[in-house]
């Protein structure tokens, strides 16, 4: 990748630091938001992609270039997934935002070689701040509205690696993903487990004032057979139910985690919602579902979830974590014990 101090945003990035008003940017060539909004009208018949001004925003060039290896549906699409994904990986997502429209259509394609690569891709850019988080008051939380451009400000998400605001590249992504939410809809009965997990998570970023998105999610668990899926649309039920609060939400995942007929993956989804949506204390018969099931095992096989993959760290599965942040907060953190060892 080329050095991102050469791009055009390093520019307003450096203003910014050096005291300039965030404001004074606001719908300007270099907010992402004001591009990907500029896109979205024509992003269901597949958008320019050499109008869009990609040089714009740090490794704009090399999204670009990433884009259009998926849609030529080559080999090197597998490629091109990783460029997007180490994006966010690295904390520079404007670029990998700018690229959340053109993904849709290829996810939404049935027949596209790469469809499910651009899909558990596409959402990267949605959420900030959250690797290796599993605490109640931080897990599944958006801290700011897709709704909602705030010009000045970045919605507590701090600032890129670049020195981007990290709120301006997520609100982008997560507008795009609402303009489409109708489409990937659908995803969620895909006959590809994996598709219908990724659709969920993708879902769960989305705005959804009207519960449509919820009621798709909700729907799809009582018909689901995957016991992984369900747990993936029990997940993105709470997260889009702590976007968008639904207090009959917390009972019914109050039910599902006390359903024993459940299998054991929901139910410990739906415990970790519920811990996410409420600061009651958790209740008794919680901590022994939890601390039953959540053992080694378990935890591992729910690696292969979005939102587990995320909330792990220093070698401890994301499941295990949520369980001693959640619920075991005294116990020692082996993420601060392997940096301690290291100075």
């Amino acid at each position: 990748m080329t050095d991102w101090r050469t791009d055009p945003t390093f520019a307003m990035c450096r203003d910014v630091v050096d005291g300039a008003a965030l404001a004074s940017y606001s719908g300007g060539p270099f907010d992402v938001r004001a591009v990907v909004a500029g896109i979205l009208p024509a992003s269901r018949r597949g958008p320019d992609l050499d109008a869009v001004p990609w040089g714009n925003f740090p490794h704009g060039n090399e999204a670009r270039d990433a884009v259009r290896s998926l849609r030529d549906g080559g080999e090197t699409g597998a490629d091109a997934t990783r460029v997007l994904g180490g994006l966010c990986a690295d904390d520079s997502r404007a670029a990998a935002a700018l690229a959340v429209p053109f993904l849709v259509p290829l996810a939404i394609d049935p027949h596209h070689p790469h469809r499910a690569a651009a899909l558990a891709v596409l959402s990267g850019p949605a959420r900030a701040r959250h690797h290796g988080v599993a605490s109640r008051e931080e897990f599944l939380l958006h801290r700011n509205d897709p709704r909602r451009d705030a010009a000045d400000s970045h919605d507590d998400y701090g600032y890129e690696v670049t020195g981007y605001p990290a709120g301006w590249s997520v609100a982008a992504a997560r507008a795009a993903i609402t303009t489409h939410s109708s489409a990937l809809l659908p995803l969620l009965a895909d006959s590809d487990p994996t598709v219908r997990v990724d659709a969920a998570y993708a879902l769960a970023t989305a705005a959804d004032p009207d519960r449509v998105i919820r009621t798709a999610l909700t729907t799809g668990s009582a018909a689901e057979g995957d016991a992984m899926v369900r747990a993936a649309l029990l997940l993105a039920t709470a997260e889009i139910t702590r976007a968008h609060p639904h207090p009959p939400a917390l009972a019914w995942l109050r039910e599902r985690w006390n359903d024993r007929a459940e299998a054991a993956e929901a139910r410990l989804a739906a415990a970790v919602g519920w811990l996410c949506l409420t600061d009651r204390s958790a209740p008794e018969d919680l901590r022994r579902t939890v601390d039953t099931l959540a053992d080694d095992e378990r935890a591992r096989a729910m690696q292969t979830l979005p939102w587990m993959n995320a909330a792990s760290g220093a070698g401890e599965p994301g499941l295990l974590r949520c369980r001693r942040c959640m619920l075991h907060p005294e116990q020692p953190d082996p993420e601060t014990a392997l940096w301690d060892s290291l100075f």
